[in-house]
């Protein structure tokens, strides 16, 4: 039915009925600046067989958010471009992609080889499918490309690894391990949050599946909660899909909304994040109080060299180090801050810190926190877009009294 019919039918209704079905709005002569926001998750069709072809994959016509939607759309097919991916997914939440993609692509009797030193919430979904799925998990440096060719089965069936680690910004040999994964036939999945896709494209080094966080650097502005995973082929994007329909880990559109305005700025906020944390780096290295500074832009990082190749147009906004008076002197810096702030997360324009051991990574024991590299004493900071000194005052007096 056309809409000028369809106006037509709807003069005769009741004003009861006129209420539920408003005219929509056509812009003519113009275009919007910005994304539209379609929140509305119902999407009605003119036939039965464009309602029935609808269900059939990601690229149909929309028919209900859980299947997809135009604005969630547009943030998929933004980020898709950026990564030099064919095609991507959103999700409600970081763990939401990453969940989505192992649930999608294992099942029992299937093994995974992981990097040791991960975000806290991999971890503990990598043990889970150890634990109650039948997934075995044989854990690696992610700086050596023979422990992988070491640690693969003929069940081997992923490789999953970050760009930049979190919390000890460890730097992974991304051509390295995927070569000897895409040689096994083994599926490699990247979590690119630290780096974003202005530092590191790791589909351009062979991955097969990028995720992201974009609740962290990609929305930018801590009012926002969405994961999305990026496909280097069409056919795992359609997998993953049908699977993402019973998880129901569909993002919000307005949260794909906000997503599309962070990103807008995304260069801007990622060459301060990298200029002031690299400066924040060189201060906290000279400081007594610091027995060590976990940052790749350093030259005393041990994957310093490998950074530069891998992220020749900065090193990320988060870095962390440890402190000489261990787990109190942490709880000591953590709480003293004043113009940063003691809260989770990172990404965003204001600096954050945290202790790993007792929050993102609380889950690990004791020895599998040394395993990491995460000591008693380690500060995680998400630098933020303050000015450098105004960052380096306040670090410095919360040090004072650490």
């Amino acid at each position: 039915m056309s809409d000028s019919t369809r106006h037509q039918s709807q003069d005769r209704l009741h004003p009861e009925s006129r209420i539920v079905h408003p005219p929509l709005a056509e812009t003519v002569g113009s275009r919007p600046m910005g994304v539209p926001l379609h929140q509305g998750h119902l999407f009605a069709f003119d036939t039965s067989d464009a309602l029935s072809r609808s269900f059939g994959g990601p690229d149909g016509a929309f028919i209900y958010n859980r299947h997809g939607n135009p604005t969630v759309r547009s943030l998929e097919e933004t980020v898709a471009d950026l990564e030099g991916g064919v095609a991507a997914l959103a999700t409600a939440s970081g763990m939401g992609a990453i969940t989505t993609v192992l649930l999608a692509l294992l099942r029992a009797g299937d093994h995974v080889i992981a990097q040791r030193s991960l975000y806290g919430g991999t971890h503990a979904l990598l043990a889970d499918l150890a634990e109650r799925r039948g997934v075995e998990v044989t854990h690696v440096s992610g700086d050596d490309p023979e422990e992988v060719r070491a640690a693969l089965r003929p069940e081997t069936r992923l490789l999953y690894l970050e760009t930049v680690s979190n919390p000890t910004t460890r730097v992974t040999d991304l051509p390295g391990l995927i070569a000897v994964a895409k040689r096994a036939g083994v599926v490699s999945v990247v979590d690119n949050t630290f780096a974003t896709p202005l530092l590191c494209r790791p589909i351009e080094h062979g991955a097969d599946i990028v995720v992201h966080s974009a609740t962290k650097y990609l929305g930018g502005h801590s009012d926002v909660l969405a994961g999305i995973a990026v496909f280097a082929e069409a056919e795992p994007h359609r997998a993953v899909w049908r699977h993402s329909l019973e998880l129901g880990a569909a993002v919000d559109p307005f949260a794909a909304w906000l997503t599309l305005r962070g990103l807008q700025t995304l260069a801007l906020r990622v060459r301060r994040h990298c200029e002031t944390a690299l400066d924040l780096a060189g201060r906290l290295a000279a400081h007594p109080a610091v027995t060590a500074v976990h940052y790749p832009g350093l030259p005393t990082h041990p994957d310093h060299e490998l950074a530069r190749r891998l992220l020749p147009d900065g090193h990320g906004g988060v870095l962390s180090f440890d402190l000489a008076g261990g787990r109190e002197a942490a709880r000591t810096f953590t709480e003293s801050v004043r113009l940063a702030s003691l809260a989770p997360s990172l990404g965003g324009v204001h600096s954050l810190v945290l202790h790993p051991a007792s929050t993102t990574h609380r889950q690990l024991s004791d020895e599998e926190l040394a395993v990491a590299g995460i000591g008693a004493g380690l500060v995680r900071m998400s630098v933020g877009i303050e000015h450098p000194e105004d960052l380096w005052a306040d670090v410095e007096q919360a040090l004072a009294k650490a």
